[in-house]
């Protein structure tokens, strides 16, 4: 099939393993975030494929930027569903994370196993300040588009407050941030009205398959039998792992307490990796010990170079924490480390990525029942604000280990600092990738590291 069409061809069905093929690709290559691999997908499958038409795809993207997860994995998912069915949908969010996950695994086991070696201690030198100007940058482009008067800066500051002097847990400051924005929508409603988006431009390619004014297809329809069904068997997958972990290791068993704490954060992601960073920080770092805080900041630098969701950083904190915890050397034998990683790190990245799929499989016939626009509601918006102050707080954190290793009575690291100030004049002022950028801080990392 030829994937680049006139605007006078008409589309022709998609077979489900020419589908296959291209999500299985775009796996492998959706680096970038996000806003890299939502670009990515527009300009495949609206501009050159013509699967589907501008309209429906940021009708289909608005819905996803509302759900806690991964929009641009959650947006495949959606697509697939839409093209063949649940499977189709299964397929397509499965394929986006899978690479990601794999690659990961090996990232992870080479760094915790080799980690010390001077080659790879001298990259990681480098990354690290590279990973805290990324943050600041994230922290800068989402306050950008969120923060659009006063109300909402007020919000990102108190979250800051928050978080940073009072200590206070992530989920607590997304609820209090809900309710204001509840309130606020119904008291100030100007106030609390999200702009922007991911386009406005109505653009028209030629012909879709799936067209402005194409009918519904029948299983995109909403009826309340398959919604139960769709709940049913997501209740299933859940509870059929938990009860054998339970059974298994029982509640405090580490397995299951990583279950548990990353279906949690799996409902926290609003605003995308970098807002729930803070709450995977909070918990695996400092309530479970799975990791260091340096190793997380390292995790981050390796999620960053990976293609795929930037969350599946929570594939490294269960690798690590897999790899480091006694209990499952104990189970799965002290020469089995590696094993003991990789499936930690799969099933945090199962029970991290399964709602994702239910919100779409539950929730698409009830979005194509209506081809009008989904926006940000009003405790959305609120938590958006929120979120910026939060992720600022992370910067702070990533900030204070790179730039006093020792702590503050410790040396003040000048060589990491003009690498941090080298990579935010990158980001900010010569708009440079997050790839490039982490790949020559890793470079002069090292030169430094040898050199010292």
């Amino acid at each position: 099939m030829n994937s680049e069409l006139t605007s006078a061809d008409a589309p022709v069905a998609v077979p489900f393993w020419v589908a296959f093929r291209f999500w299985l690709k775009l796996g492998f290559i959706s680096f970038g975030g996000p806003a890299g691999q939502i670009a990515i997908m527009h300009s495949e499958l609206v501009e050159r494929r013509r699967w589907i038409s501008e309209k429906r795809f940021l009708h289909a993207l608005n819905y996803c930027m509302v759900l806690p997860g991964p929009e641009a994995q959650q947006l495949a998912t959606y697509l697939g569903w839409l093209m063949h069915r649940s499977w189709g949908g299964v397929v397509a969010g499965a394929l986006f994370v899978l690479p990601s996950l794999l690659i990961l695994i090996v990232l992870s086991w080479i760094y915790i196993a080799f980690g010390n070696l001077p080659l790879v201690a001298g990259l990681f030198y480098g990354i690290k300040p590279a990973v805290t100007a990324i943050v600041v940058h994230a922290a800068y482009r989402i306050g950008s588009r969120a923060l659009k008067n006063g109300v909402l800066w007020a919000i990102a500051a108190a979250s800051f407050v928050a978080i940073f002097a009072f200590k206070l847990p992530f989920p607590a400051i997304v609820l209090a941030a809900a309710v204001v924005g509840y309130v606020g929508g119904r008291l100030a409603p100007e106030r609390f009205r999200a702009g922007g988006g991911h386009g406005a431009a109505q653009r028209r390619h030629g012909a879709a398959l799936i067209d402005d004014d194409t009918p519904t297809p029948p299983h995109a329809r909403f009826r309340l039998p398959r919604l139960l069904a769709v709940l049913l068997i997501g209740a299933l997958l859940w509870l059929a792992p938990m009860a054998w972990l339970l059974a298994s290791q029982g509640w405090d068993g580490t397995l299951t307490q990583m279950a548990w704490f990353f279906t949690k954060a799996a409902l926290l992601t609003i605003g995308g990796a970098y807002a729930v960073l803070p709450y995977v920080y909070q918990g695996a770092v400092t309530h479970y010990g799975w990791l260091s805080g340096t190793q997380m900041i390292d995790g981050l630098a390796l999620g960053e170079t990976t293609p795929g969701p930037l969350i599946m950083v929570v594939a490294f904190v269960g690798f690590v924490g897999g790899y480091q915890s006694s209990e499952l050397a104990a189970l799965f034998g002290p020469d089995r480390l590696f094993l003991a990683g990789a499936a930690a790190a799969a099933l945090v990245t199962w029970f991290t990525f399964l709602p994702s799929f239910l919100f779409i499989l539950a929730g698409g016939p009830l979005v194509e029942s209506t081809h009008g626009d989904i926006t940000f509601t009003g405790p959305l918006t609120a938590i958006t604000a929120a979120v910026v102050g939060v992720i600022l707080n992370l910067a702070m954190f990533f900030g204070y280990h790179v730039l006093w290793p020792q702590g503050l009575a410790g040396p003040f690291d000048v060589a990491s600092a003009v690498i941090a100030l080298a990579a935010a004049l990158a980001l900010f002022r010569f708009k440079r990738g997050v790839i490039e950028v982490i790949f020559a801080c890793a470079v002069t990392g090292l030169a430094i590291h040898l050199w010292l």
